[in-house]
């Protein structure tokens, strides 16, 4: 089986979209107009303000994508795993114009990202644009909620409700944390104390132990 073959048996249980491409642009396009990668966690994939360099499909891990310095402060916007695309990249494709964030690999990632040319051919087959848009339309409602959170929600709230979901412990720092809801650590420290003082979490170093989940889902779902 050669390359392509191999990344195209791959990419087809993950994408459907790419199982219903005729065989002979699936292949064409991966043997002659796309590039498969491994990097190790935390390598920035894509700068903010940098023209796009291709189309990612995720084979393995998870990317997060997010507004701000891959460096300093910053806020998630999405996370991208197989299975998934990446709504900046294909903005930025069908746009012509520059990325309007940044991607960081979060764990060991292997992805294959198709050449602008690629994914224009693949594209231009119909049942993989309305994937491609199906897909944009649900991370654009995605977006348009966390608009709606960063604006109106308070940071108590939004907390509460990134800290649920996990089970019942939560392996991140105050840092990642803060990443991911657009603030400074300082303030995240301060609210998971005050979380540990009424009993519903158990603080330690890079891990978060959930102790009263409905008091956290409580407060999530709690009036503005």
């Amino acid at each position: 089986m050669t390359d392509a073959s191999s990344t195209l048996s791959r990419l087809r249980p993950l994408y459907p979209a790419v199982d219903a491409l005729p065989p002979a642009l699936a292949l064409d396009v991966l043997e002659s107009q796309a590039r498969q990668m491994r990097v190790p966690a935390d390598t920035v994939l894509f700068e903010e303000g940098a023209p796009c360099q291709g189309f990612p499909l995720v084979l393995d891990g998870e990317v997060q994508v997010a507004r701000g310095s891959p460096q300093g402060r910053s806020i998630e916007l999405y996370r991208v795993v197989p299975g998934e695309l990446c709504v900046a990249s294909t903005s930025c494709l069908f746009g012509h114009a520059s990325l309007v964030a940044h991607g960081r690999a979060v764990c060991d990632t292997e992805l294959v990202v198709l050449a602008p040319t690629g994914f224009e051919r693949w594209v231009a087959h119909e049942p993989f644009r309305r994937f491609v848009f199906a897909v944009f339309a649900d991370r654009l409602a995605d977006l348009m909620a966390l608009a709606e959170a960063v604006a109106f929600q308070r940071l108590d709230q939004r907390l509460a409700a990134a800290l649920l979901g996990h089970g019942s412990a939560l392996a991140k720092t105050h840092q990642q944390l803060a990443d991911e809801l657009g603030t400074v650590r300082e303030i995240v420290t301060r609210l998971l104390r005050r979380f540990e003082r009424q009993g519903w979490i158990a603080l330690a170093r890079q891990h978060i132990e959930i102790r009263d989940a409905g008091a956290l889902r409580q407060l999530a779902a709690g009036p503005t």
